[in-house]
């Protein structure tokens, strides 16, 4: 049974597609063993209580310094005995010390064709913004590995979403994440749980 740590900043709606796939056997051999979240008003937080899942809060700005956030925030990722982490909304960046320890076994959820609009400066709407600007047809998300660079590991999934006429930031968003994130998120854990990929 593959543990899973999920770690996100805001709301949880990707957080809330995986635990709907968990429910509905669309996830198999993997349990949600703990929800991390640098923002104690995250309604994520709320999301992994209502399940049943341990809610943790563990945020940069409780530490005097970013090095003791990073070894407390390892520290507490360590605890639960991870198989795999997955970044679904998480806006921390991720200690260099974790991705080292945990190679191949953190995944993070990214609203664009990479390598479109994706590294540093792009996530939430500003993707999408960036994405309306250039005035492409197409976008979509990508579940990739984690490495040492701003969404450059190796891809997992990826899924094209259409632009449409009169697309707002917003809009563009909410289809993304209905027709994408909300897709490919709860597939790749099934995959990696189920051995699929390596």
């Amino acid at each position: 049974m593959l543990r899973v740590g999920v770690m996100v900043s805001g709301g949880g709606t990707n957080l809330q597609a995986i635990l709907d796939a968990v429910d509905a056997k669309k996830i198999t051999n993997a349990e949600i063993a703990v929800v991390i979240s640098n923002n104690p008003n995250a309604y994520a937080l709320e999301r992994a209580k209502n399940h049943g899942i341990d809610a943790v809060c563990i945020s940069p700005k409780e530490f005097d310094s970013r090095e003791a956030f990073n070894e407390a925030f390892l520290a507490k990722v360590d605890e639960y005995n991870l198989d795999l982490i997955v970044l679904a909304g998480f806006l921390v960046k991720i200690p260099a010390a974790m991705i080292e320890k945990y190679e191949h076994r953190i995944i993070n959820i990214h609203p664009s064709l990479i390598p479109s609009f994706c590294g540093v400066g792009y996530y939430g709407l500003k993707v999408h913004e960036a994405a309306l600007a250039r005035g492409v047809k197409v976008t979509g998300a990508t579940v990739h590995f984690v490495d040492s660079g701003m969404d450059t590991g190796p891809i997992i999934l990826q899924k094209a979403v259409e632009v449409q006429e009169g697309d707002t930031p917003e809009v563009l968003q909410r289809r993304v994440m209905e027709q994408a994130e909300w897709v490919l998120l709860p597939q790749a854990i099934d995959m990696i749980a189920n051995e699929r990929i390596i």
